[in-house]
């Protein structure tokens, strides 16, 4: 960066968190706002699933690929940043449109493995039903988000960024251009301004007379209390998707975006964590400890939505580094590619305005 430019993002998820990283290493003075600390409230709510899987045309799968790389990337400049290449098995679509999957990303590069209920057991020893048929991933990961998030926030701040408690409510203009935000705690001036605020962004954008096209479907997440390791990896079974995080704890959604919360969210939480304990060996004395709640912020024709007004950014699309410049070679066509489903590099299941519903011992369509 030829001049240090004064860069605010609004966000401290784990999306303006990487850009205020990236920013700060690229010598910008940059200034974090968030009203929900570090990790925002998206990031929380997240199955963190690293990975290009089924669902988009190839020119999507090779972004995400790209994105996955990032990952590896960022980990290899961040020592000690929280993340997993465990691997993924999974069953989850109907045998026919499984091996469809597994025969065009393998023609793609993918590093997809058919596996028999054997090879399955295998893999991940604890299924009490192993499926006849899944695919294995070996490439596939996961990351802590919360954890990622401030380890990059944390980073950041060492390097000259500022994190700032505050709520922004309108973007500031002068002479046509962005100029700054104004906060809860008054105006500050910038230079430039991201907004990676979740499914906050369209009313912070709103506020420039610019209409983001971005839509908030719910997610449950069940989380058990931290148990003995039983899950070496992602497990994605039909209306079951599970993983197992570093401290333990075994979270799952009827899809890695989370159920469908319904009516009753506790009811909802107690039947998706019974079904949860009944597909795992060993899984007797493993305990329900909390679900989440989330609002995944998902742009309306399922791709990365990415766009610059003068002086402003809208980062969207789950990607760990320098989105900005990536996304343009690769972004598909609008309704081109409308498939099964949408996903990104990293699976979010909630949003900037998601809640998370803890009890103290107490969206299908991937994106």
């Amino acid at each position: 960066m030829s001049s240090a430019k004064e860069v605010i993002v609004i966000g401290a998820g784990i999306i303006g968190a990487s850009i205020a990283w990236h920013l700060t290493k690229a010598g910008a003075r940059v200034t974090v706002i968030s009203d929900s600390g570090a990790g925002g409230v998206a990031t929380p709510n997240s199955f963190a699933w690293i990975n290009a899987s089924w669902g988009n045309p190839e020119i999507y799968f090779r972004l995400r690929i790209r994105a996955m790389a990032e990952w590896k990337r960022l980990a290899n400049e961040l020592p000690g940043l929280p993340l997993a290449w465990c691997g993924g098995l999974c069953w989850d679509l109907p045998a026919d449109r499984l091996e469809a999957y597994a025969a065009e990303h393998a023609c793609w590069g993918y590093g997809i493995e058919r596996v028999d209920a054997g090879r399955a057991a295998q893999i991940e020893p604890n299924l009490v039903e192993p499926p006849e048929f899944a695919v294995y991933v070996a490439e596939e990961g996961v990351a802590e988000p919360v954890a990622a998030a401030k380890a990059l926030l944390a980073h950041a701040e060492r390097q000259g960024a500022r994190v700032l408690s505050s709520s922004v409510t309108a973007l500031v203009q002068t002479d046509g251009r962005i100029a700054g935000v104004d906060t809860s705690h008054g105006l500050m001036p910038a230079e430039e301004v991201v907004i990676a605020a979740g499914v906050g962004a369209p009313d912070i954008a709103a506020t420039a007379g610019i209409k983001l096209p971005i839509e908030t479907p719910p997610g449950l997440i069940v989380h058990s209390q931290p148990y003995k390791k039983l899950l070496n990896g992602l497990v994605h079974a039909e209306k079951l998707h599970m993983r197992q995080t570093a401290e333990g704890r075994i979270i799952a959604g009827s899809d890695f975006a989370g159920s469908d919360p319904g009516e009753n969210p506790d009811a909802t939480a107690r039947e998706l964590f019974a079904a949860m304990k009944a597909a795992l060996r060993g899984a007797d004395e493993l305990e329900f400890d909390f679900h989440t709640v989330g609002y995944r912020p998902t742009p309306i024709d399922g791709f990365p939505a990415r766009r610059r007004r003068t002086g402003i950014r809208f980062p969207h699309g789950w990607l760990p580094a320098d989105a900005d410049r990536r996304l343009s070679d690769h972004r598909p066509r609008r309704g081109h590619g409308r498939s099964l489903c949408r996903r990104h590099a990293f699976r979010h299941n909630a949003g900037a305005r998601g809640r998370a519903v803890r009890h103290a011992r107490n969206s299908r369509r991937r994106a």
